[in-house]
């Protein structure tokens, strides 16, 4: 092996072992023993194994509440965003339309925008329609983060897609809506995995607005502001914070780990035909 292969090798090793470290003590923390967590000398192997923390944060008063809000406005955001994503993203790459490469633009300006930056409007619209507190605002503003993102990717999957592939189902009697349906939407479904996935991790990791949004209705929180709160509703049990951010971690994991497949394959057509 060359000496610029290895040393590439190594640099790429010690990237990954620096991401991927904090996760591994948050998971080996909330597995161990409380005395071992409060030890003078860190033990980066558990020496003993407890299931005791998990135990406390599922019982947890609210946990299962907030777990399905943190399900509903994700899963609800992304399956808005793919239905509308989908036409548009069709009518972007099928269709010829006057305001087409300016709405292209327009898509591109919005997935680059920081949305911290739209935290205090998005606080003064949902005040003056008295939607604070509502878990259908945190649905509307988790919809519109992954808009742009599924856009931009379906577009792409699109381009991949041959259209003489519709044409062909038209001339054998189909309309166009038929085609579509018929033909291109399932030949759509690795790029419908893919942005569905990446969405629903941004919408379900997403805390600024869900902390900013929901003031005075706790029990209309949603699972990371609540863990935000969990080491000070256990004072110092670290073990029981660190097991409910693994449960927290635990669904996108099994997700992406069932749909690997699919969502490498979706995010490789959608990128190399944009």
């Amino acid at each position: 092996m060359k000496p610029k292969r290895i040393v590439l090798n190594v640099i790429a090793l010690g990237v990954f072992a620096f991401a991927v470290f904090p996760v591994y003590w948050m998971v080996l923390t909330a597995f161990k023993p409380t005395k071992d967590i409060q030890a003078e000398t860190p033990s980066f192997f558990p020496a003993n194994i407890t299931f005791s923390h998990f135990g406390t944060a599922v019982n947890a008063d609210g946990f299962w509440l907030f777990w399905r809000n943190s399900a509903f406005v994700a899963i609800t955001g992304v399956l808005l965003a793919l239905v509308v994503a989908c036409l548009a993203a069709f009518a972007v790459a099928r269709l010829k339309w006057k305001g087409r490469q300016a709405f292209i633009v327009m898509v591109f300006v919005a997935q680059m925008t920081p949305w911290e930056a739209l935290l205090i409007p998005m606080y003064v619209i949902a005040r003056d329609t008295d939607m604070l507190d509502k878990l259908p605002m945190l649905t509307l503003i988790y919809f519109m983060m992954t808009l742009p993102f599924t856009i931009v990717t379906l577009r792409g999957f699109l381009n991949a897609i041959p259209a003489d592939l519709e044409e062909a189902a038209q001339v054998d009697g189909c309309n166009q809506f038929q085609a579509f349906r018929r033909i291109v939407f399932p030949l759509l479904a690795p790029g419908l995995l893919s942005t569905s996935l990446f969405g629903f991790i941004t919408a379900w990791n997403e805390f600024a607005f869900a902390n900013l949004l929901i003031i005075k209705e706790q029990d209309q929180r949603t699972l990371p502001v609540w863990l935000s709160s969990f080491s000070n509703t256990f004072g110092t049990d670290w073990g029981a914070t660190m097991a409910a951010a693994t449960l927290f971690m635990l669904p996108v994991l099994l997700i992406f780990l069932v749909l690997q497949g699919r969502v490498t394959s979706g995010v490789a057509a959608g990128a190399v035909k944009g």
